[in-house]
């Protein structure tokens, strides 16, 4: 469990169950708190022209969906949709409150709608990619139960050692009767199975970005783009306000659901109790769980998504 292995992912890891190359991409992120969840964003921008949606989780008065269409429009993907996800009451992780001109619109809050287009303009599966909480999944597979079996969820969350003071992961922690509805979809076939890409892998100390990385002098240096000026503001909030690093768990997790090869995975049955804590339990919903990362390959990955031409 969170072994650090330096390798791609090993070969007992299972095949997935389809080549989902070429298949649709919808983000799903509480973008605006912790600034892995924008860098996962542009990564995903700059490199997946299968990107056709993001939705924000945890909404705080549609302002994280603000934030992604205008990282959006800067990084030149005009054309990928944004919607305003379900609220939690407010997240305590905001921090961008002024980085998104007035001249941004509200974006529409059409959850449901904007995953049937989704699914409407493809063949096939569509792979929805997890950054914050399950809220608007769980919304989805209650509201629109016909596209369940349409989605193949990668989910960046979970955790079977304690990381929080509550003992339970935050995405988890955040809305936990979501995370059980969706468990209950997997176990009653509805929803393929999902691969969980836990904190217990993505808690480490190697994907960590501080205002001393190579990688934010980048997004510092003169000439950089407008949209890596932003990023780079945006980390500064977080590291005043927050904490003095930023650990890139939701790229790890872009990086698994679009087949590359960082996370090693493999099947673990797993339950989820009323504040969110997960558990490896033998009679539990059996999951895709991931066991080990290779952080450094995967941090090539994602400097060169987010720094070469």
């Amino acid at each position: 469990m969170g072994e650090d292995h330096e390798g791609a992912a090993s070969a007992d890891s299972g095949p997935r169950p389809e080549d989902l190359a070429g298949s649709p991409v919808i983000i799903d992120t509480d973008i605006g708190g912790d600034g892995d969840d924008a860098l996962a964003v542009v990564a995903a921008a700059r490199r997946v022209p299968e990107l056709s949606l993001v939705v924000t989780a945890d909404e705080v008065g549609g302002e994280r969906a603000r934030f992604a269409r205008h990282l959006l429009d800067l990084v030149g993907r005009r054309e990928v949709a944004t919607v305003a996800g379900r609220s939690l009451g407010g997240s305590q992780y905001f921090c961008v409150e002024d980085l998104v001109p007035a001249s941004v619109p509200a974006q529409p809050a059409d959850l449901v709608a904007a995953v049937r287009r989704v699914c409407a303009a493809a063949e096939g599966p569509v792979r929805w990619v997890g950054l914050g909480p399950l809220t608007n999944l769980a919304a989805v597979l209650a509201e629109a139960p016909e596209l369940a079996t349409r989605l193949r969820v990668t989910q960046m969350g979970g955790a079977l050692r304690d990381l929080e003071p509550s003992g339970a992961e935050h995405n988890i922690h955040l809305d936990p009767p979501a995370a059980r509805a969706v468990l209950r979809a997997v176990a009653d076939g509805a929803l393929a199975t999902p691969e969980f890409v836990s904190a217990d892998v993505t808690f480490n100390p190697r994907i960590a970005i501080t205002s001393d990385s190579p990688l934010y002098a980048r997004f510092r240096a003169p000439g950089a783009p407008v949209w890596a000026g932003l990023l780079a503001d945006h980390l500064d909030r977080w590291f005043a306000r927050f904490y003095p690093d930023t650990m890139q768990h939701d790229a790890l997790a872009l990086s698994a659901a679009l087949g590359l090869p960082f996370v090693d995975s493999g099947p673990l049955p797993i339950e989820i109790d009323a504040i969110g804590r997960t558990t490896h339990a033998p009679g539990g919903t059996v999951l895709r769980w991931s066991r080990s990362a290779a952080y450094e390959p995967f941090m090539a990955w994602l400097t060169d998504a987010l720094t070469s031409p």
